[in-house]
């Protein structure tokens, strides 16, 4: 073999060579680039599930605060609801009024009829947790506004004399205090 074939030889090595790490790079080359065409595609997959997703959101966000406000308004609907059969109660008595019947016979049948509605009313309040603040307890403040203190034989010191106000609570919170006189 002379100098100018091993040349030639050589050459054709290292074009082969070049050849095979050209093949190699675009091999290379192409699998980087299905790879980031996946990383791609996934990536949209993911931007779209984001999207999806704070759609829902803000969608149950809103369906929330609607069912929030529709709750509050309509909160004391029940307590309404409770209230007009003592309504009712009234309006059977101030026609009652108008009847032709005796004076005395009226006058038992409206103070009857007062009682049970004042009765049916004090139910229906204590259906939804309204409350008579006790007048037969010890003086508490949270709950009784003493207007007067006196001295008594009949009552011990902190008790409550008499009740010129009845108070209300709600639950546990007063709504409005008793007005009591108060033994020394």
């Amino acid at each position: 073999m002379s100098k100018e074939e091993q040349k030639q030889e050589t050459l054709e090595n290292q074009e082969e060579q070049v050849d095979q790490k050209v093949e190699e790079a675009e091999a290379e080359a192409e699998a980087v680039e299905n790879e980031f065409d996946l990383l791609q595609a996934e990536m949209a997959e993911l931007k779209d599930k984001y999207a999806r997703v704070h759609a829902d959101f803000d969608n149950i966000k809103k369906r929330l605060e609607r069912e929030k406000y529709t709750a509050v308004e309509y909160a004391n609907e029940k307590f309404a609801k409770d209230m007009i059969p003592v309504l009712d109660a009234l309006d059977g008595a101030m026609k009652s009024v108008e009847s032709d019947a005796d004076k005395a016979e009226l006058f038992d049948k409206l103070k009857e009829g007062i009682e049970l509605t004042h009765k049916s009313f004090l139910t229906q309040l204590e259906k939804h947790g309204v409350t008579l603040v006790p007048h037969d307890e010890p003086f508490d403040p949270n709950i009784h506004n003493a207007i007067q203190a006196v001295d008594s034989e009949d009552v011990e010191s902190g008790q409550i004399v008499q009740t010129f106000q009845t108070g209300y609570k709600y639950k546990d919170r007063p709504l409005r205090e008793a007005m009591v006189i108060v033994a020394n």
